[in-house]
């Protein structure tokens, strides 16, 4: 996690419920989501959704037109209804089942003037 901190490439999202962190989230300058974790005890209030849209506006704010993620067999349908796209085939996972590659277009969101 330190290192993902440190790393200037790398912008890191936190989210906290009172003193305690539920969630965090990670991109790359070049639009590659690294991380996106939330505790367990946080899971289906929506912490993930908001980690993913911290992210993907921090992308915009990068000039990067697209995200990408590899996704694993769990949160698939998550990136699927977030408007997320398979990028070729699955890759065979050791264990846990295959991951996914996906992309998502962004598209900036009009100002209010």
């Amino acid at each position: 996690m330190r290192s993902w901190i440190a790393d200037p490439d790398s912008y890191v999202v936190v989210a906290t419920e009172g003193a305690a962190i539920i969630g965090v989230g990670a991109i790359t300058s070049s639009g590659e989501i690294t991380l996106n974790y939330v505790s367990p005890d946080a899971r289906f209030r929506g912490v993930s959704k908001a980690i993913l849209k911290q992210l993907e506006a921090r992308a915009l704010e990068l000039g990067n037109n697209t995200c990408a993620l590899t996704s694993t067999e769990t949160a698939r349908r998550f990136y699927l209804s977030a408007g997320y796209v398979p990028f070729g085939p699955p890759e065979p996972g050791i264990g846990k089942g295959s991951s996914y590659r996906m992309v998502k277009q962004l598209f900036p969101s009009a100002k209010a003037v």
